[in-house]
């Protein structure tokens, strides 16, 4: 099991090397779209990467209701954890 720690780090190296996006400004408050620049297609290319990490599959109607970075680590940390 991954600590929620762990997990954020883990995605905010995703959003840093493959979406260019500066790891000291990312919370859990912060906004992916407005304050992070991603859109519709990052943000697929990132569940994409989520899912090579986790090794498990995501849900696409989970991930269509994220808006912040700690929604993110929320669902990441559900799958990682689940059995």
């Amino acid at each position: 099991m991954a600590t929620r720690e762990e997990i954020a780090n883990s995605i905010k190296d995703i959003l840093s090397e493959e979406f260019e996006c500066e790891k000291s400004s990312i919370s859990d408050s912060t906004n992916l779209f407005t304050e992070l620049d991603l859109d519709s297609i990052d943000a697929v290319d990132l569940v994409v990467r989520l899912q090579q990490k986790t090794k498990k599959r995501v849900n696409p109607e989970d991930f269509k209701k994220i808006r912040t970075f700690g929604e993110v680590v929320d669902i990441v940390e559900k799958l990682v954890n689940e059995k």
